[in-house]
């Protein structure tokens, strides 16, 4: 057996806040505060966000605002070491894996109880897993999509990678695989795995619209649609001195312009999805403090491969010679965002970095044109979205610069672009010439970009918005999802790369880098690229 066996996780993740009307310590008449029973002096954290949560069920989320609120009232068996890509215990504080990958056994923290007083055991954690995995299970629901996408399908499905779960003792969990299955303990970092109080379950029906009984640092206390929820300190968590703060208020505040102002006014404590054009202003503002983490997204421009003149590499790699990413860094991103190789970052363990970016050589551009049959160029259209994303803040201005990279070679690139629900339903579909995109891994595993967005595949609709197949990609793809061995699974993702960059079904553009701000009296948050408890052992100081 490979044992895991980590330290005992001492300090668990970081910082985020807001609130209508105030700081560091609340008086009762606040508004954000307000009728929520805290006394005088308590630390309310408050964070501005630019949305609402969907649900409060963490297994049917597939949104970031859910998971921000979720994420500190439920845990998971496994979490990532605050500001790293380690994997380090959460619920369970040691898993091992048998030697043919098929078994994996989860010792569970003891003595822990969930917010409603009921225990934490393997028979909690059987109950989840039979949530999300069994059709049958009551509480089942059928919109586990993550669950589905990450393990093949569900019970009774042939390519579920789950066969079964069973409670070995009071504090021993045994997973069975139908195969070696490399990023399982990795997905199970993902908010959509965080085990939720069984008998809140049956209380409630299987329902979540107005409560949520985990074990983490806060227990749920409101939800005011579109407005805020608010949760507080749960008095009885297992880790001594934790939280440090009595309250969380996530705020809505839709207006990026808006929330920032809230931030540099007071009233809101910390945000995220701070613009790049903001950072210099903010770095010059003697109250805040901007804090940056490494990549894990990709932006990039895909060309359809299925599509005449696209269905030809040369042409591919032609448009590749014409862009300038540094150009598109210091333009659009304001100097934070690196230049993107491949789909993987900088930071990843699988990166093949004996690869360089496609060099910007308009002149051997137009000869591979030449050689592809199009030594006039050709008319096509760039579709680009109508939204902006940490990886493409600005997509018109990114979309028009591209576009005149592409005119220097005689290619007259159209720009179209629709309503986001309509734009990503038509490039999953395969209908764009080529188009801008990107993706925010949910985990640092390689498959979670690798796999997604390269991996070929016959159904539609799809993230594989190239429309890419190439077998030997796809076999090197697979059998690194079955190899333990974090070195071999480098080499089968190395060689990947290096043929995914001579077919360049897209051109990845950047790896964007996220941008987090606090007010300076905000202590101990350390910005998380992936999921898990953020704000656990942040603190308000003056």
């Amino acid at each position: 057996m490979k044992k895991y066996h980590k330290p005992v996780l001492a300090a668990i993740l970081s910082a985020m806040v807001m609130l209508a009307g105030c700081s560091s310590s609340n008086a009762p008449g606040d508004s954000a505060a307000a009728g929520q029973g805290q006394t005088q002096g308590e630390k309310i954290l408050v964070i501005g966000r630019g949305g609402d949560t969907v649900t409060l069920d963490p297994a049917q989320s597939s949104d970031d605002e859910t998971n921000r609120v979720t994420e500190e009232v439920v845990e998971t068996l496994v979490t990532y070491k605050k500001g790293t890509s380690e994997i380090v215990p959460l619920l369970a504080k040691s898993w091992q894996i048998s030697e043919d990958g098929k078994t994996v056994t989860f010792h569970l923290e003891e003595g822990v109880k969930f917010h409603d007083g009921t225990p934490f055991n393997a028979d909690a954690v059987v109950y989840n897993f039979e949530r999300w995995w069994d059709p049958d299970h009551p509480y089942h629901n059928g919109a586990f999509s993550i669950f589905q996408t990450d393990m093949g399908g569900f019970k009774g499905d042939e390519k579920s990678v789950i066969r079964g779960v069973k409670k070995v003792d009071e504090n021993t969990v045994e997973v069975s695989l139908a195969h070696s299955f490399a990023p399982f303990i990795a997905m199970l970092t993902e908010p959509q795995y965080s085990i939720v109080s069984p008998e809140s379950m049956k209380k409630n029906n299987g329902e979540f619209k107005d409560q949520l009984v985990g074990t983490g640092a806060f227990q749920f206390v409101s939800w005011a649609p579109n407005d805020k929820i608010v949760l507080k300190k749960n008095p009885e968590y297992r880790v001594s001195g934790l939280p440090k703060v009595d309250q969380l208020v996530f705020q809505v505040i839709k207006d990026n312009s808006a929330r920032l102002n809230a931030l540099k006014t007071g009233q809101i404590d910390l945000m995220e999805g701070v613009s790049p054009s903001d950072v210099e202003s903010l770095k010059s503002d003697p109250n805040l403090e901007v804090y940056t983490s490494p990549s894990n997204n990709v932006g990039y421009m895909a060309f359809n491969t299925q599509m005449k003149p696209f269905d030809n590499p040369k042409v591919r790699q032609a448009i590749s010679m014409t862009i300038d990413k540094q150009g598109l860094i210091d333009a659009f991103y304001y100097g934070q965002a690196e230049p993107a190789v491949t789909v993987l970052p900088s930071k990843s363990w699988a990166l093949n970095t004996d690869l360089e970016t496609y060099p910007n050589d308009l002149e051997k551009a137009k000869q591979l044109l030449a050689e592809a049959g199009y030594p006039d160029g050709f008319k096509t259209e760039l579709w680009v979205m109508p939204v902006a994303r940490p990886y493409m803040p600005q997509p018109e201005k990114i979309g028009a610069a591209l576009q005149a990279n592409m005119k220097q070679i005689g290619i007259d690139a159209k720009i179209v672009t629709y309503d986001w629900a309509t734009y990503i339903k038509k490039t999953n579909n395969g209908e764009a010439p080529m188009c801008l995109l990107g993706w925010s891994a949910a985990t640092w595993d390689p498959t979670t970009l690798m796999y997604t967005l390269l991996h070929s595949t016959d159904a539609k609709p799809t993230n594989n918005v190239s429309l890419y197949k190439n077998p030997e990609v796809d076999e090197l793809l697979d059998k690194a999802l079955q190899v333990n061995d974090q070195a071999e699974r480098a080499k089968l993702y190395n060689k990947a790369q290096e043929l995914i960059y001579n077919d360049a079904p897209m051109n990845p553009l950047v790896h964007s880098t996220p941008v987090r701000a606090a007010s300076k009296s905000v202590a101990g948050y350390v910005p998380q690229v992936t999921y898990g408890p953020q704000l656990t052992d942040v603190d308000i100081v003056k």
